[in-house]
């Protein structure tokens, strides 16, 4: 019997099950896809991203990754600029922000745990089912080509994303933040000459766009909630020839010429929300099973990771002391106390922009207007930068202790 069951190989399923194995902590980790080789949205490691796997000890598999590394941040209001920032590897502390490959990631994470001889992975194996011992959580019941098979253990840990089969089934519930907008995700070839980030705001619509690893670009369309269908039953061409309509004209040529060449466009139903309580007795939620994130600011991939040092920090002298439930209850209330007021933060300032950009109000424009005049005035240049290290470095430290 494992001491933790880690429902979800995602960053915070896969970084944890690394940590506690690493330091002698039988762990299995299940996984419903047979491997990691599909579209992820989430792939932009900020420097508090890039910090955790150096202290996780990873900072090899980290460099040997597919990735890319922007220049530069250029904001357009109505396709005027607003401001064009270059981002020097100095201002991150030797840690600039990067778009990564998700799926190389979570397979270079599993290898290395794989070396570990406490650890067990089981792939294409799906959890329909919590088990319970009197008032506890005992482990999860998993289906397979093998067939069901129960996984007893003193703690399951659910990292299994928005969709989480052990936040429903542990009956956890979430209280919603979420921005009214969808997003279009898609990606094609790269643009010329266009080594950096772009993001477009106007007119009930922000575009962001980034050059890549793969040489490709990736483009993300935010629209108000519900917009979306009548555009797609338009077909593809027009869709994207309404897209353009809110880019400089070098990208919406670009967007124009390759139309026919999007790699997996999807409309994604934006949801930011967080669990009231993450943990019950025998069980934890960590990641996006416990605070679904929007794209805004590329936070999610980050605060998974993050999630996963203070989960170790806690977990491992608990279950190193015999995992006796008192003090494992203990340790996953300490988990979610340290975590929810960086939670709490970055999700409040991920809804500002959305809310301001993508308003069609009387006032919407004008607030936009105001919004731009005092970003080029410089009057808003110390929140401004206040709110972006926030979303590079976090909200407050984070250093594995254990």
């Amino acid at each position: 019997m494992s001491q933790v069951i880690v429902v979800g190989a995602g960053p915070a399923g896969a970084s944890l099950a690394f940590l506690l194995a690493e330091r002698g902590i039988e762990v299995t980790l299940v996984e419903r896809q047979r491997d990691f080789a599909r579209e992820f949205r989430g792939e932009v490691l900020m420097p508090s991203g890039v910090e955790a796997l150096a202290q996780m000890g990873l900072g090899e598999v980290y460099r040997a990754l597919p990735r890319w590394q922007p220049t530069s941040l250029a904001v357009y209001l109505n396709r005027k600029p607003v401001v064009d920032l270059p981002l020097d590897a100095a201002l991150f502390g030797g840690h600039p922000p990067a778009a990564v490959s998700q799926p190389a990631l979570l397979e270079a994470i599993v290898a290395e745990a794989a070396r570990r001889p406490g650890f067990r992975f089981l792939r294409g194996a799906t959890a329909r089912e919590l088990l319970r011992e009197g008032d506890r959580f005992a482990g999860v019941r998993v289906q397979s080509d093998a067939g069901s098979e129960e996984l007893r253990a003193p703690l399951v840990v659910g990292t299994d994303g928005r969709a989480s089969i052990v936040r429903r089934r542990g009956g956890f519930a979430a209280a919603e933040n979420a921005p009214p907008m969808d997003i279009v995700w898609c990606k094609m070839p790269a643009l010329p000459g266009f080594d950096g980030a772009r993001g477009y705001a106007g007119g009930g619509h922000l575009l962001l766009a980034y050059r890549t690893f793969g040489d490709q670009l990736q483009v993300g369309w935010s629209i108000l909630k519900g917009a979306f269908g009548e555009l797609r039953r338009r077909g593809i061409e027009q869709w994207v020839a309404e897209m353009a309509e809110h880019a400089t004209p070098d990208l919406a040529e670009h967007l124009r010429r390759h139309a026919g060449a999007f790699t997996h466009p999807f409309v994604l139903d934006a949801v930011s929300d967080r669990v009231l309580r993450w943990s019950a007795p025998g069980a934890l939620l960590l990641g996006d099973a416990a605070h679904t994130s929007s794209p805004v600011g590329g936070q999610g991939l980050n605060l998974a990771l993050r999630d996963a040092i203070v989960a170790a920090n806690h977990l491992v002298p608990a279950l190193r002391a015999g995992a006796a439930p008192e003090a494992l209850d203990a340790a996953a209330r300490a988990v979610e106390a340290e975590r929810v007021p960086e939670i709490e933060t970055v999700q409040r300032l991920q809804a500002l922009a959305p809310r301001l950009v993508l308003s069609r109000a009387w006032w919407g424009e004008p607030a936009r207007q105001l919004a731009r005049l005092a970003v080029r005035s410089g009057l808003a240049a110390r929140p401004a930068a206040a709110n972006l290290r926030i979303f590079a470095f976090g909200a407050a430290p984070v250093r594995l202790r254990v």
